[in-house]
């Protein structure tokens, strides 16, 4: 893929923001497939369409792009998003696009990422301050996307570090990710919770134990269960049955 952006665009606008919007989409409607379906274009919704960015004529996925420039090209462990009561409705309602995150230093793409719309939910969206009664939008409340909440098969890479994935791999990837769709929030909430606290440990086998030890963090993210190891092991079970771990017996685990 060229990762090249074309910064020639964005000569005749002011603002920063405005100049990010303008390169970066440009280089999605160039150059960027769907990562869905693996089909080679993806389409650019009108500006100002409040839902979406992108979508697939094929699959009918829709796609919204935020990105960031940094002088690493790391992606950070937030992605700053618009108005906070938005987007919990948004992930309420299910009718959340799916979201694609780009970072770039100076001219050149460094990472583009996609995470499923089934991988969000309530506790990873962050609610920012108020803006102040001076600013334009007094009293607007925006919202921060917390990276570092979502498992590790909810961020898919399509270029990580400078460096092309493999399409069939991303298409694969997300097939897999498919697997933990639900409707059902709260249940969503504890199955990607515990995903997460699988990714945190660092070997590839791990125990029970290991996994208790999150049980404080998990009880306070759900602070109504009083069954929070109960919780713990279903959700091991849903994790095994959808493919992504595997049980040896004994209280021992294995990634998949």
């Amino acid at each position: 893929m060229n990762l090249i952006l074309n910064s020639q665009l964005a000569q005749n606008y002011k603002s920063a923001a405005q100049k990010a919007r303008v390169i970066t989409e440009d280089w999605v409607d160039r150059v960027a497939y769907c990562p869905v379906c693996g089909n080679v274009e993806l389409y650019h919704y009108t500006n100002n369409r409040p839902v979406a960015d992108f979508y697939c004529e094929n699959c009918s996925n829709d796609f919204e792009l935020k990105s960031k420039e940094t002088a690493s090209g790391r992606l950070g462990h937030k992605i700053t998003d618009g108005a906070y009561e938005t987007m919990i409705e948004r992930i309420t309602s299910l009718s959340n696009p799916n979201f694609f995150f780009l970072t770039h230093a100076e001219e050149r793409v460094s990472n583009f990422i996609l995470i499923p719309n089934h991988f969000f939910t309530p506790d990873i969206i962050e609610k920012r301050n108020p803006l102040s009664s001076t600013a334009r939008r007094a009293g607007w409340v925006g919202c921060n996307i917390k990276l570092q909440e979502i498992p590790n098969s909810g961020k898919i890479y399509i270029i990580k570090d400078g460096r092309s994935m493999d399409k069939e791999n991303v298409v694969a990837e997300y097939e897999k990710s498919k697997r933990l769709r639900t409707d059902n929030i709260e249940a969503r909430g504890w199955t990607l919770d515990i995903l997460t606290c699988v990714d945190r440990i660092k070997s590839r086998r791990f125990s029970l134990k290991d996994i208790y030890g999150f049980e404080e963090h998990l009880r306070s993210k759900h602070p109504d269960n009083n069954f929070v190891r109960d919780k713990i092991r279903q959700q091991l079970q849903v994790l095994r049955d959808k493919g992504f771990l595997e049980f040896l017996g004994n209280g021992e685990y294995e990634k998949k």
